[in-house]
């Protein structure tokens, strides 16, 4: 079923709950790792496994639910005349049943939502579901999750900056938002608001446009600026109109737009909606900072890799900005030269610090770590992006001779590419347990000698020795 036919039936379903008092439930199931799946196997047989999931879909669902293709690698079914129990028993039934007849080369996980329960329009089952599914995604691949509204206690309620120069605006907007339970704060110009956010946590801020002084867009653009408040979710007030108004907050950062004078349930949904991303947002963020930590654990357990992945972090970083890679590349890099290890958690110490030779079983167990620490990050797939590949595949070989899944050739990204030619480099130049490090020239040999073998990228090789010549 097509996008277009779903939206309608959808629509359908929740005029007739209006009419009727039909509940039905809505579900959100995503392919779990669908792009390193797309990578490892090619588009094609990417292609494949979305036809095998669509098809496994139509055979298990009932005659009256609907099934559709939503978006990329997400499908969409609506289950009628059902409650969230109901729906919970015919996803685990789906998700068992895809994992069964795929021989667990694909899984899926899901979000649902219900109607009435959480919602009462299409749009609403849709964020609720949407929402659900990240909860899934989260938690771990291969699971579902049902939508559960979360009661804030008095403790947990949010911050508010309301930024206006007009005192009946401000009065205006905190008469509105006052019975939802939110801390109000109020300042009258730009330069007061970035005072009382470098004071006060703030979780999102209603922001005019036309102020004396600092105006609106040169608050945002300096507060999406700064990686301390980058996330803030803000709405801008304006009577603009004009689509070059727009255009040029969008640019500065803005989240969203409401115009003057709000509507009171515009403005509390927008600001409900956004204040559930910034929810989402915040606890991605703990857990890349939980999973960093872990990674100067896993660094902790050898004696003899102290600062082994900061010094890789900045040399990939550095390499990144010599070969013109644009600042998203160069902070995956830095994501990646710092995770890449962390699969070495499941290493024991005496293997990481064995004085001899490893034996072909714990070399083994070594070369598991890129798969494992993949594993472990994968929950920070939205944040991570291309680090999350480098962090797979820092060990690949260009002539298929690497690990974990012995890919070659164009199929291993550049950030992947780089993070093979500096961790080696760092491995070859400092100290290990089974010998002593090697001089810098000693090290650029043997990258040379692998660049030339077709194991590593020439070009890449060929770049980091002049980096490395130019600082020193």
């Amino acid at each position: 079923m097509i996008h277009g036919v779903f939206q309608i039936i959808l629509e359908r379903e929740v005029k007739a709950y209006q009419r009727y008092g039909e509940s039905f439930c809505l579900a959100l199931l995503d392919v779990d790792s669908f792009s390193c799946y797309n990578k490892i196997h090619g588009p094609g047989k990417g292609d494949l496994a979305l036809k095998k999931v669509a098809a496994i879909l139509q055979q298990e669902i009932r005659h009256p639910d609907a099934a559709a293709r939503f978006s990329g690698d997400v499908f969409a079914l609506i289950l009628r005349k059902s409650r969230i129990n109901d729906s919970r028993t015919a996803l685990e039934r789906i998700r068992h049943s895809v994992e069964v007849k795929t021989r667990g080369e694909i899984t899926i996980s899901a979000g649902i939502a219900c109607c009435p329960t959480n919602a009462t329009t299409g749009e609403g089952l849709i964020l609720k579901a949407r929402e659900a599914l990240l909860q899934a995604k989260v938690a771990g691949k291969n699971r579902i999750c049902s939508f559960k509204e979360k009661t804030r206690k008095t403790e947990e309620k949010f911050n508010l900056l309301l930024v206006d120069d007009e005192p009946l605006n401000l009065i205006l907007m905190e008469a509105m938002l006052r019975p939802f339970n939110h801390e109000i704060i109020k300042a009258s110009n730009g330069e007061e608001a970035l005072s009382l956010i470098n004071k006060v946590n703030v979780d999102l801020i209603l922001l005019d446009v036309m102020m004396p002084g600092m105006n609106g867009y040169e608050v945002c653009r300096r507060l999406k600026q700064r990686e301390e408040t980058r996330l803030i979710p803000i709405i801008m007030l304006t009577a603009l109109d004009r689509i070059e108004d727009r255009i040029r907050g969008i640019e500065a950062g803005v989240n969203d737009f409401i115009t003057k004078p709000p509507n009171k349930i515009e403005l509390t949904a927008r600001v409900e909606s956004l204040l559930r991303v910034h929810e989402l947002n915040k606890k991605m963020t703990s857990i890349e900072n939980v999973i960093i930590s872990m990674a100067n654990a896993v660094e902790a357990k050898d004696a003899y890799t102290q600062g082994h992945i900061h010094r890789v972090a900045s040399m990939a970083v550095n390499l990144g900005r010599k070969m013109g890679l644009c600042p998203k590349d160069t902070d995956a890099l830095w994501l990646s030269g710092i995770l890449h290890d962390i699969g070495k958690i499941g290493v024991p110490r005496e293997i990481l610090n064995k004085p001899g030779r490893l034996d072909p079983d714990e070399w083994a167990t070594i070369k598991r770590h890129p798969d494992m620490g993949y594993k472990i990050c994968l929950p920070l797939k939205r944040t991570l992006g291309p680090a999350l590949e480098a962090i797979r595949h820092h060990h690949e070989k260009l002539d298929g001779s690497g690990y974990p899944d012995g890919i070659r050739g164009e199929d291993i990204s550049v950030l992947a590419r780089i993070m093979a030619v500096v961790d080696i480099f760092d491995a070859l130049n400092t100290d290990r347990p089974y010998r002593k490090g090697m001089p810098r020239e000693k090290s650029f040999e043997i990258l040379v000698q692998e660049a030339e073998e077709g194991k590593l990228d020439r070009e890449i090789v060929q770049c980091f020795i002049e980096m490395a010549a130019e600082s020193v």
